[in-house]
């Protein structure tokens, strides 16, 4: 066990003894009880010109690493999604060779292990090869269909993410029925829609028509009743429990709820005993082990353990989550760092500026609360190191900081 100092945002420099990893038990082959993606984020070139407006350089060895990690985990990937800094530093050739890549090495692993590609992968379809400009409805639908073609020419399951350009267009809740029949018309397999709130992206409020989510859930029905062969499900990133579960129960049978409610995931994916939620959850690529563990438990029917081994890492994702929400994915990036998966901290865009000191040592705190830190002295080793960079004592004292 380790000492590692804290600095609080009040100036005050804690200190706290990392506690001995715990090492769950692993995954007997890929996990049947739910459906389940990890949202995984990207890795960057160390050295690369990863700054602001910058092409993304992408260090393609650790970021496959990580999703090969998640899949001998049990886990899927949900691949090219917002966490992987979708219109937030990751442009789109970047996007479409993560797309390939990442599909191809979830083939490989597929044919070595018996599952198939589309459990392993599932990957977000967008709009954003197109300029950040007004375009015209017709424009977001060939950007949608091209970028679906693309995905399912990889052998990657298909999300259709909500669009920025169709956010912008659509006057009602008539234009977004129209654009999605043309885009799930193209389909040649079911795919996941993608509702995500404004929490997450200020210029999606108001998608599917209304600020209301109980109004907007209607026009997601009827686009989901319209085509009812070419939808597998929705994930739904609102952030709220009930609106959750609410269209969830409403959903036509065989169409699955993906839960993307990072502050009450351990709920929803239990279910309330009529219904319950499979997931895509960017938490879930900070506790990965601990998902897989926690789905080990719900497999044997052991709910008391799932909610044992899963329960706690909802605080730690709430910190991560906490608004402003779309920076979550810097403590993603962090946590992996810390745990080895990485060999340097930066993310593509400069986003790892986007969190504070001490917002990065709750994150250290809670993580290591729930055993998300898998290999607490190298995570120690290296949160030192940080703290050096910025001129914080090696050793936290209880005492007040510099200055303020």
């Amino acid at each position: 066990m380790t000492a590692v100092p804290l600095p609080r945002a009040s100036g005050r420099l804690d200190a706290r003894t990392l506690r001995a990893a715990g090492v769950p038990a692993p995954a007997r082959g890929h996990h049947r009880v739910r459906s389940v993606y990890a949202a995984a984020h990207v890795v960057p070139v160390a050295w690369g010109e990863n700054v602001p407006g910058a092409p993304a350089e992408v260090d393609w060895e650790a970021t496959l690493g990580f999703r090969r990690r998640v899949w001998s985990l049990g886990l899927g990937v949900a691949e090219a999604m917002d966490t992987a800094q979708r219109n937030m530093g990751l442009d789109y050739p970047a996007t479409r060779l993560l797309v390939e890549r990442s599909a191809r090495a979830a083939a490989e692993y597929g044919r070595a292990h018996g599952v198939p590609v589309r459990d392993l992968i599932v990957s977000g379809v967008n709009t954003d090869q197109l300029p950040d400009a007004p375009v015209t409805l017709a424009e977001a639908v060939r950007a949608y269909r091209e970028q679906l073609d693309h995905v399912e020419s990889t052998g990657s399951g298909a999300v259709i993410m909500a669009s920025r350009h169709v956010a912008a267009a659509a006057r009602d809740a008539a234009d977004y029925l129209k654009v999605y029949s043309e885009v799930l018309g193209a389909a040649r397999e079911p795919v996941v829609l993608h509702w995500l709130g404004a929490a997450f992206d200020a210029r999606l409020d108001g998608y599917f028509g209304s600020r209301d989510p109980y109004e907007a859930m209607d026009t997601v029905l009827a686009i989901i009743e319209e085509h009812p062969d070419r939808v597998a499900g929705i994930k739904l990133s609102l952030l709220d429990a009930e609106a959750e579960t609410a269209l969830r129960a409403r959903l036509p049978r065989g169409v699955r709820m993906y839960t993307g409610d990072d502050y009450n995931y351990v709920d929803l994916v239990l279910g309330d005993g009529r219904h319950r939620s499979d997931a895509l959850l960017g938490a879930f690529a900070a506790v990965a082990p601990l998902a897989s563990a926690a789905l080990s438990a719900l497999e044997e029917g052991d709910a008391g353990g799932y909610r044992r081994i899963l329960g706690p890492t909802e605080a730690l994702s709430r910190h991560l989550f906490a608004p402003p929400t779309r920076y979550y994915k810097t403590g993603v990036a962090f946590l992996a760092w810390l745990n080895g998966h990485q060999p340097a901290w930066p993310m593509v865009g400069g986003l790892h500026s986007a969190r504070s000191l001490p917002h990065l040592a709750r994150a250290l705190e809670l993580a290591d609360d729930c055993g998300a830190l898998t290999a607490p002295e190298l995570a120690a080793e290296r949160w030192r190191a940080l703290l050096r960079v910025h001129g914080v004592p090696a050793e936290g004292t209880g005492a007040e900081g510099g200055p303020r």
